[in-house]
């Protein structure tokens, strides 16, 4: 055991007898002060994200004998959060996340609660989509998570990629969760008892959220407001990347229904986030980080297995095997896509910058849902999974593209860490 600058060094050997090993990368995350707290209530506040829009579906559709009705009053609040998302999440940057996500989520939170009393009372049809729209204000809460690890962590890169990676592990587990929980709520109570029933956890995990004020980071305020993200060099090209992993998801999903055709569908798509949250996880103790460009090429590679099992076998198991395997390049993927966000985005735009990221890629998993269904409809769902394999093609072409904006912003803002240097470098 050595000193270093009056710091504690542990040598690279065996712990004497007697002493206890150092704790784990996530049991010193959670170590934080105040970190378990307000992990509890967004992680309540972000189950209910997996939940609206199956929710949504099964209610309308339910009611009103249209699943063509149910598409298009989803796609409209997807639209709509796609444009008012970053201006949420601005707001937020500015004024503070207490101060914004409480009074955003209620709005939200009314918008879902009119669409229930539209869709039971028999209002017309442009009452749902105007009801639907309104839930456009529900804040980010995995960007706000994140945002309050990066002001936390700001000192130590290593703390900050774990977090970052047990981030978008909780993301898989809600998105997986999710939608169970949502169906088993509609088909076992009531229809509309899915939507009720997120709408309650939202604004309960919102506020619970809100009220751990001594992690929260501090508002940029109006005077010191920094110029948009959109506006850093590097930003558009990441944003592209973005959209095209966003039609990788979307595609992937779409082909697994359209192959497995049956109620199975959602216990093999399980599958998937389930290899994502398992590979974030382990992603997270890593002590090196991989280029972008590293993750995609992995990602290329193993979204080639599905269309390899349903082309070659067309047998169910190898597919859902398959799945599972190819989900381990996801969260991976995306933890460094999304610290290579947080770097690029100026100071005090931090919600801002990460709610772009989401936008991008909520807008490539409609475009991938839209191409895999028209592939599986023309060519069948077997050569759907061509899809997925090409838009992570497409994002890893992206990345080889000649730009040298991300080391130059990066060497601007002086990031010295070897940790964030490597992933600084062009993607």
């Amino acid at each position: 055991m050595t000193t270093s600058g009056g710091t504690l060094v542990l040598a690279s050997r065996s712990p004497e007898p007697g002493r206890s090993r150092p704790p784990g990368p996530y049991r010193r995350l959670f170590s934080v002060p105040g970190a378990r707290a307000f992990t509890a209530g967004n992680l309540l506040a972000r189950l209910p994200m997996g939940m609206f829009g199956v929710s949504a579906v099964i209610m309308i559709a339910g009611e009103r004998g249209s699943y063509a009705l149910a598409g298009a009053v989803t796609a409209t609040g997807l639209a709509a959060t796609a444009l008012v998302a970053p201006w949420t999440a601005r707001l937020v940057d500015r004024h503070g996340q207490a101060r914004v996500a409480v009074p955003a989520t209620v709005l939200a939170v009314l918008g879902e609660l009119a669409l229930v009393l539209c869709v039971h009372h028999g209002a017309p049809d442009w009452t749902l989509f105007a009801a639907y729209a309104a839930t456009a204000t529900m804040p980010n809460t995995g960007g706000m998570s994140r945002a309050r690890w990066a002001h936390l962590l700001k000192d130590d890169p290593a703390a900050r990629h774990t977090a970052n990676s047990f981030e978008q592990a909780a993301d898989e587990l809600c998105f997986m969760l999710g939608p169970v929980l949502a169906a088993w709520l509609c088909a076992g109570l009531f229809p509309e008892a899915g939507t009720l029933v997120g709408a309650g956890m939202l604004l309960t995990g919102v506020l619970l959220f809100a009220a751990q004020r001594s992690t929260e980071p501090p508002a940029s305020g109006r005077a010191a407001r920094p110029g948009s993200p959109l506006r850093t060099p590097g930003m558009v090209p990441m944003l592209a990347v973005f959209l095209a992993t966003g039609a990788v998801f979307g595609s992937m999903e779409v082909v697994t229904i359209g192959f497995v055709d049956g109620p199975a569908a959602g216990a093999v798509l399980a599958l998937q986030a389930a290899g994502s949250c398992l590979a974030g996880l382990a992603y997270g103790r890593a002590r090196r980080t991989a280029r972008l460009r590293t993750c995609l090429a992995a990602m290329t590679v193993l979204m080639a297995l599905p269309l390899l099992a349903a082309a070659g076998t067309g047998s169910l198991l190898a597919v859902a095997g398959a799945l599972l395997i190819a989900g381990m390049a996801t969260a991976p993927t995306m933890v460094t896509g999304m610290g290579a966000i947080q770097r690029l985005t100026p100071e005090g735009r931090l919600n801002e910058g990460m709610t772009l990221a989401v936008t991008a890629l909520l807008g490539g998993i409609a475009a991938g849902s839209a191409a895999g269904g028209w592939t599986v409809e023309l060519a069948g769902a077997a050569h759907g999974y061509a899809i997925p394999v090409t838009a992570a093609a497409l994002a890893l072409a992206l990345t080889l593209l000649p730009a040298g904006t991300t080391k130059t912003v990066a060497r601007r803002r002086q990031i010295s860490s070897p940790t964030i240097d490597k992933t600084c470098r062009p993607a």
